[in-house]
């Protein structure tokens, strides 16, 4: 398994923008082999004392700390499918910032790629 997590700051008043564009969105992820995608909406983001969600994407007042992941098969899956939505030759309507305008500042997005290490169920 691989999972890429993602902490995002929405204006609250987007709430169902990001929801519509999330629905859109993350349907490619899964039509290109995701296992799942979740996505959270804030609801208990304490400040912290010397960091936490909200300073680390700089959510301004008015905003909500989004928490999100994607489970892959594995990563080879992952590589293939971010290598396809970043060549010059994809082309789906669903990316089209026209039609589907993301309701949130992307350049205070943080993500990364992970490897799970322990992964416990009831």
């Amino acid at each position: 398994m691989y999972i890429d997590g993602f902490v995002i700051p929405v204006p609250a008043e987007n709430r169902q923008a990001f929801i519509d564009h999330a629905t859109t969105a993350d349907a490619m992820f899964l039509e290109m082999g995701a296992l799942r995608v979740v996505e959270c909406w804030g609801d208990d983001v304490p400040d912290g004392k010397q960091t936490d969600f909200r300073r680390a994407v700089d959510a301004e007042a008015g905003e909500s700390v989004i928490f999100s992941w994607i489970e892959w098969p594995d990563k080879e899956t992952r590589d293939a499918c971010f290598a396809k939505m970043m060549s010059e030759d994809f082309s789906d309507p669903r990316m089209d910032q026209a039609k589907n305008p993301m309701p949130f500042d992307g350049k205070r997005m943080i993500f990364g790629g992970y490897v799970p290490v322990v992964d416990m169920k009831a």
